[in-house]
């Protein structure tokens, strides 16, 4: 497991680049890919690049695909393309709804990324909170085709039924899966055992819970063969170990950089 506080500044500097901020990145292309939109950062005249396809969160009500930060400005400085999408929110789409929304605009990403200079062989899905489920779920249970890697950041909904013997289904999770009969197919780590996965980084913020069930989590996709990175941002927020990706120092976009790097670099 790697700790915030013992990952050295030296490595840091050797991945990050000075000086970038969410205003570097080009604007980026926007595309319909049927239920929603998504927008491809690239750089000029790139060809066959790995590709971050990212998921926002936002409790699976809100939350909008230019909601990015750094990450398109890092990335395209360290070698990748960027893939933001939006997807339906709640009330519109239910949450099984979303996840085919995710399916059907990773499927675009794959059939057309290689005409904005990235590799379709070379995707790794990210996502945070409700986008970090998101990707989780969609992941898990084949929905990814050739997905190189998941990169998972900060959500306790890997595995419903456990959350709710353990006391955290309250509040935007008790309002979202109010129907127990769902949780199971609404489960990433219902997809777990007996498949096969790619290498999944996963990272967990202070918030209450975060530790418990990605530390669970993570200790299943280990058993069933899965190669999984587990990153201890317990010094985080849950809103900062998002937003602070990809800036000046941040341990988080070092150790995920490293992961990127050894996945799909």
């Amino acid at each position: 497991m790697i700790d915030r506080r013992t990952l050295l500044l030296a490595s840091m500097a050797a991945f990050l680049p000075t000086g970038v901020s969410a205003a570097d990145a080009p604007s980026p292309k926007s595309f319909d890919y049927g239920p929603a939109k998504l927008d491809i950062y690239a750089p000029d005249g790139a060809s066959g690049l790995p590709v971050v396809f990212f998921v926002h969160g936002g409790a699976w009500e809100f939350g909008k695909r230019s909601q990015v930060g750094a990450k398109p400005a890092f990335l395209l400085a360290n070698g990748f393309c960027f893939v933001s999408i939006d997807y339906r929110m709640l009330p519109e789409a239910d949450v099984a709804t979303q996840a085919d929304d995710v399916e059907k605009a990773y499927a675009y990403v794959s059939a057309n990324i290689a005409k904005h200079g990235g590799d379709p062989k070379r995707i790794v899905g990210m996502g945070h909170s409700a986008g970090c489920h998101l990707i989780a779920l969609t992941g898990m249970r084949g929905g990814l085709p050739g997905v190189a890697g998941l990169l998972l950041d900060d959500t306790r909904a890997y595995d419903l039924a456990a959350l709710e013997k353990n006391g955290g289904m309250a509040r935007a999770y008790a309002r979202v899966f109010s129907d127990p009969s769902q949780w199971a197919a609404l489960s990433p780590a219902s997809y777990v055992d007996g498949r096969r996965h790619p290498p999944t980084f996963i990272a967990y913020s202070g918030a209450s819970g975060r530790g418990e069930e990605s530390k669970a989590f993570a200790e299943r996709l280990r058993a069933a063969g899965t190669e999984v990175t587990l990153f201890d941002g317990s010094a985080y927020t849950h809103m900062s170990i998002n937003s602070d990706f990809g800036r000046d120092g941040d341990a988080l976009t070092a150790a995920a950089l490293t992961f990127l790097k050894s996945t799909v670099g």
